[in-house]
């Protein structure tokens, strides 16, 4: 590829699953600040205030948790069949044509090696304010209120080869990785893609679980460090799981906090600041095991559950 690929426009959507539905859907609308678009099925349709489009999490009542799928908008229909072509032509795993959902139109699904279900539309339904909910601010897509985030930001999957996986981003989303860990023993232990100027939109990291198609975390950005201060107290004040934070991490510089849903599922609110992956030919930043070991960017040391926490749960070894 002699540049970025331009057939992917953002990630548009992820599918959470929870065994705990109701509670999982108090916590995300009532303490961690999203809207709700719609109730349908076994479904709630979730979005953040300035989100566009009709939603950017579909919660899922399930027998267990994780994520269902992971959806992209491309850029056109002409770039949504570009990559349907090209993930047609690849060794990856196709589910095929969907009728989409209460938020898009038609998708293509398919599937990485470890069994994350992603798709990609084109057609998809911007929401519409309702008198209650318009913004002041003609340039914004809701009123909000608290400290509610602003947009879905990323996804971290998890993968027991991070390498085989970032072949996969390449070849079916043109993705391009702006930071990885390059651990000692040759093994790639993350990488974090892009496919606009955002740092990333997705992240892979290393999983010795065991398990199959597991979540690591979901993330939504706020406005600024501050909302994420309040955040704190918020869960703090709900009797909300902090798993660690508020900090910043050294990867990708984000001011970060991570809780955890009622269901167990990993969330993260964060801000990256002003930074953006301006040029076309950005190198990838490595980051070494040696660097890893220092923690995060201003000493906080990794949590062990970082590592070994995700969903839905691996089966405990013998």
């Amino acid at each position: 590829m002699s540049g970025p690929c331009t057939d992917i426009a953002h990630l548009g959507q992820v599918e959470m699953l929870t065994d705990r539905f109701e509670e999982s859907l108090d916590f995300f609308t009532r303490v961690y600040g999203l809207k709700v678009s719609a109730l349908a099925g076994d479904s709630a349709y979730l979005r953040a205030w300035d989100d566009y489009e009709f939603a950017t999490l579909n919660l899922t009542a399930s027998h267990t948790t994780g994520v269902a799928h992971i959806g992209y908008r491309a850029t056109s229909p002409e770039a949504l069949e570009r990559r349907v072509a090209a993930i047609e032509a690849s060794v990856y795993k196709v589910h095929g044509w969907t009728d989409g959902d209460q938020s898009h139109g038609r998708a293509f699904r398919f599937e990485d090696p470890f069994g994350h279900v992603f798709e990609i539309y084109y057609d998809t339904v911007r929401y519409q304010a309702d008198a209650a909910g318009r913004p002041t601010l003609k340039n914004t897509a809701s009123a909000f209120t608290g400290a509610a985030p602003r947009r879905i930001d990323h996804v971290n999957l998890l993968a027991p080869d991070v390498a085989e996986f970032r072949t996969f981003m390449e070849t079916c989303l043109g993705s391009r990785v702006t930071e990885y860990i390059q651990l000692d023993n040759g093994r790639t232990g993350g990488a974090w893609f892009t496919i606009n100027n955002k740092t990333y939109d997705l992240a892979c990291t290393e999983d010795h679980s065991g398990g199959t198609a597991r979540l690591h975390h979901l993330t939504y950005a706020t406005d600024q460090r501050e909302d994420i201060l309040r955040a704190a107290d918020i869960f703090l004040q709900n009797g909300v799981h902090i798993e660690t934070g508020p900090h910043k991490h050294a990867i990708q510089g984000t001011f970060f906090l991570y809780v955890w849903e009622p269901a167990g599922n990993r969330v993260e609110l964060a801000n990256s600041g002003a930074r953006l992956i301006l040029a076309p030919d950005w190198e990838p930043v490595c980051w070494t095991e040696a660097d890893r070991k220092k923690g995060q960017a201003w000493g906080l040391k990794t949590i062990e559950t970082f590592h070994t926490h995700g969903t839905p749960p691996a089966a405990k070894k013998e």
